[in-house]
């Protein structure tokens, strides 16, 4: 009997309970075979093979590690992590998987912004496009552009791809990295005003990957807008913080601009890429550029989507925060 094909999952060795990691164990749950894409053989690696994932070392951004690792592959899920070198790995992944030829399912994973970044948006006069974002920016972050490059090559190259448009993650480094300090002092210190957004937690998105793996062909040129199930503000994601921490937490709203100086430049000056993605994004959502809940993971799961105090609750930094 042939031996059934491994599905391959890049940036596989992202922390437990991000997406791809997920996805490598709910397939693995399901009977799958499996082949984790890592950058580094570290301990992530081995913990990916002690799971029974089939793991390659190689480099995205080099074609024969990437022409290497399809080999054999039918369905793989794209995923890397923020770099101004985004679209050129897409644009490889998508060069080798034509060359060879037979790939069932292309699912790439997106980002929100892409339901709102047409052509015509982006082209529009600048007043325009400053009343569409929120008033504060004109313009969106190179990591926003890159994955809509990054869509077009996908949809350009033939190819079976399924995009999945993710709305902000729980998991957002700004929830549960920049944010963190302040919660020392029972404060949760944001600039997102008055304004509510619906928060995604990654273990739907990785579960809602995994059903499209399992089953590709209804989903095949479509694009998933995912947004969490509810509409929260911050001063209930302070209650949410205040629950899982077992004390007291209270929203404390910040200028966008000092915010950003204060925590982003301080904690990633030498990453000037990934600062400038989140200061966008807190600009957008500070302005309450994210007014929007689509059903659509909710009818990709066939249930109701995790909500924001779970994907804390399981969170590895919060339940160590929590444990203190």
């Amino acid at each position: 009997m042939t031996e059934p094909s491994p599905i391959l999952i890049t940036g596989a060795a992202g922390e437990i309970g991000g997406v791809s990691r997920t996805v490598v164990d709910m397939l693995i749950a399901a009977g799958q075979r499996v082949r984790a894409f890592v950058r580094r053989d570290d301990e992530r690696a081995q913990s990916l093979r002690d799971a029974g994932a089939e793991v390659v070392v190689g480099d995205l951004l080099d074609i024969a590690d990437v022409s290497a690792a399809l080999v054999g592959v039918r369905r793989l899920y794209f995923s890397m992590g923020l770099s101004p070198y985004y679209t050129d790995a897409v644009g490889l992944m998508a060069a080798a998987a034509r060359e060879q030829g037979d790939l069932e399912a292309f699912v790439s994973i997106s980002e929100y912004e892409q339901s709102f970044m047409t052509f015509e948006k982006m082209t529009a006069p600048e007043h325009e496009r400053r009343t569409h974002l929120g008033g504060i920016v004109t313009a969106w972050s190179p990591q926003q552009r890159a994955h809509w490059v990054a869509e077009q090559m996908l949809n350009w190259s033939d190819l079976p791809v399924v995009h999945l448009r993710a709305a902000f993650f729980v998991e957002n480094p700004i929830l549960t990295w920049v944010a963190l300090g302040s919660l020392a002092d029972g404060e949760l210190r944001l600039p997102f005003g008055q304004h509510r957004l619906a928060p995604i937690a990654a273990y739907d998105v990785a579960e809602a990957c995994t059903r499209i793996l399992l089953d590709p062909s209804p989903h095949i040129s479509k694009a998933y807008e995912l947004t969490g199930p509810d509409f929260v503000d911050m001063h209930a994601i302070a209650d949410d913080f205040a629950t899982v921490l077992g004390g007291e937490v209270r929203y404390v709203p910040e200028d966008v601009e000092e915010w950003n100086t204060k925590y982003i430049d301080t904690a990633l000056g030498q990453q000037p890429h990934i600062a400038e993605h989140l200061k966008t994004l807190t600009r957008i959502i500070g302005r309450g550029g994210y007014g929007t809940i689509t059903h659509q993971l909710q009818n990709l799961l066939g249930r109701e989507p995790m909500t924001v105090r779970w994907a804390l609750a399981n969170h590895p930094r919060i339940q160590e925060l929590a444990a203190r």
